[in-house]
């Protein structure tokens, strides 16, 4: 399996470093302005964001998981993610890799994942299984 490589530079860790002392705000705020590289439309209106403060514990440990390429809880973890139902920006195939955010008292994956896309900070996460997204701002 091919993960994409997620931390580029050093400036990385000392943003997300500063972001954890700093603290957040909301844990969602409405849609935000469109990457340079997304479609428009309704798909674009469906992605907001979340203050990676905001979290859930487990998400951090997901991504934290990422970040070192392993091991994983799940065997589907750090497959592609198709974005079939078309919410997030449209991108080749293999753009996207998608991960488990473990819920407790699950009998199994539930429905929270963090989405990957090919760039460094590039994530997403859902609650809900795909129906909607917020892209993970590491500034806050």
């Amino acid at each position: 399996m091919s993960i994409p490589h997620r931390i580029a530079k050093a400036g990385v860790l000392a943003a997300l470093a500063s972001s954890l002392l700093l603290g957040g705000t909301s844990a969602f705020a409405a849609p935000s302005a469109a990457p340079s590289a997304a479609p428009s439309g309704a798909a674009l209106k469906s992605v907001g964001h979340v203050c990676y403060s905001a979290l859930p514990s487990q998400a951090h440990d997901t991504l934290d998981l990422i970040d070192e390429g392993g091991p994983y809880p799940y065997p589907k973890d750090g497959t592609v993610f198709s974005n079939r139902e078309g919410v997030l920006p449209k991108q080749r195939s293999g753009y996207y890799h998608e991960f488990t955010v473990i819920t407790p008292g699950s009998p199994d994956r539930g429905a929270r994942r963090i989405i990957t896309g090919a760039q460094p900070q590039e994530d997403y996460y859902t609650a809900d299984h795909y129906r909607s997204f917020a892209r993970v701002d590491f500034g806050c």
